[in-house]
C-alpha cells in the first residue's frame, strides 16, 4: 500500500544565519539582506556590542525552527550552491547533523548568495540542522531533503 504525500518532505529542523556588521557598515542593509535570506524581518535579531579594540559591532542573526521556512531559506542558496554543498556534505556536517557553511556577505546583500572562499572578508555563517526520520537511511533522508530544496530553488516565491 502506498500513500501520496500531501506536503513536501521536511528534513530541516532549523536554520540559522549570522553576520557581523562593523561600525562603518550599514546595519539596516545587512539586516534587510538577512531578512530576505530567512524570509521574514521578524526572524532577524540585532545585538550591538563593542569589539575588543573599541569600535561598535552589530551581530545580525536570523533564525527559524519552522521546518517549511527553514527549507525555503536553504533553497534561497540556489541550485549551484546546494549542489556544491551536497558534494561537500560529509566534510561540512558535524555529528549532530548540522551543516556548516559561509556565504559572501556582499552576495547576500545583492540577493544572489555565493558560497564564501577563504579570502572573503564579510561572510554570513549558515547552519542548517538536518533531521532523519525513522524508516529511512540517513543518506536517503539527506538526499531527499536536498532534492526538495533544489525543487524549491526553481519555484518562484510568492
Amino acid at each position: 500500500m502506498t500513500h501520496a504525500r500531501s506536503s513536501p518532505l521536511m528534513g530541516l529542523h532549523h536554520i540559522t544565519w549570522r553576520a557581523t556588521a562593523s561600525a562603518v557598515a550599514n546595519v539596516e542593509v545587512v539586516a534587510q539582506a538577512m531578512a530576505w535570506l530567512i524570509g521574514d524581518m521578524d526572524d532577524v535579531e540585532l545585538d550591538q556590542s563593542t569589539s575588543y579594540h573599541g569600535p561598535q559591532l552589530t551581530m545580525v542573526k536570523a533564525w527559524t525552527s519552522n521546518k517549511r521556512l527553514a527549507l525555503r531559506s536553504f533553497a534561497r542558496l540556489g541550485e549551484s550552491n546546494i549542489q556544491m554543498l551536497a558534494e561537500q556534505f560529509q566534510e561540512r556536517m558535524d555529528e549532530q547533523r548540522v551543516l556548516h557553511f559561509r556565504l559572501s556577505l556582499d552576495s547576500v546583500i545583492r540577493g544572489q548568495p555565493e558560497l564564501a572562499v577563504a579570502t572573503d572578508a564579510g561572510t554570513v555563517k549558515g547552519q542548517a540542522k538536518f533531521e532523519v526520520y525513522s524508516g529511512l537511511s540517513e543518506d536517503e533522508q539527506l538526499q531527499r531533503t536536498l532534492d526538495e530544496a533544489l525543487k524549491l530553488a526553481h519555484q518562484p516565491e510568492g
